[in-house]
């Protein structure tokens, strides 16, 4: 499979531990932004195994569970919504990143991440576009980081139900608006954000 022989492209090259690091919740109105950094075994295969946006949500808990069962490491890292409208959107998700990385048994000698860049950290790295769709472990990060949120988004909407989270998971649907322009916003959403603040703006006269 080509995502696989894009991460063996880098082991001829000699590295041995190639984390692949992705991201789920950059996009929506409310909850954390949660990054996942994966190493793949150096011949393990995962069936069905690829970007989780095109995953249905079923298989996605299957591979989820694979992909612990299977992989040399896998860490998490998460960012509440708290801090990303302290420091933005952007900085918070190389910040969940760089958790994720340091949450890993031990250091990666080499990052596939998707489409951004960490200089924080003093490893070697690689930033592809649409890197779940070209990189094997990229790809189980994705798997990884979005199961992990939409549980955390479930848990949220036992605490907050009216917002209904359950089923959009915080993104911008026509039903959340309109939970957040009955309701206001409530602890998790991200008050930085355009249309938050714009749903929460009284009316001109």
């Amino acid at each position: 499979m080509p995502i696989y022989r894009y991460d063996e492209s880098f082991r001829e090259k000699g590295f041995r531990r190639i984390a692949g690091i992705d991201e789920a919740g950059r996009g929506p109105l409310a909850g954390p932004v949660v990054a996942s950094a994966v190493v793949m075994p150096n011949d393990g295969r995962i069936d069905g195994l690829r970007d989780s946006k095109k995953v249905p949500e079923k298989e996605r808990e299957i591979l989820f569970w694979e992909i612990l069962s299977c992989c040399k490491d896998v860490g998490v890292g998460i960012i509440e919504a708290e801090e990303i409208d302290r420091i933005n959107i952007l900085r918070a998700t190389r910040l969940a990143m760089e958790k994720a990385v340091k949450d890993l048994s031990s250091e990666p000698d080499f990052l596939l991440i998707d489409a951004v860049s960490l200089t924080s950290l003093h490893i070697r790295q690689i930033s592809p576009i649409k890197g779940e769709s070209v990189s094997a472990s990229i790809a189980a990060a994705s798997i990884i980081a979005k199961v992990v949120r939409d549980r955390l988004m479930l848990q949220y909407h036992k605490v907050y139900p009216e917002y209904g989270f359950e089923k959009h998971k915080g993104y911008g649907t026509k039903e959340h608006v309109e939970n957040i322009q009955n309701y206001g916003p409530c602890p998790i959403h991200r008050k930085t954000f355009e249309k938050v603040m714009s749903l929460t703006l009284p009316l001109e006269a």
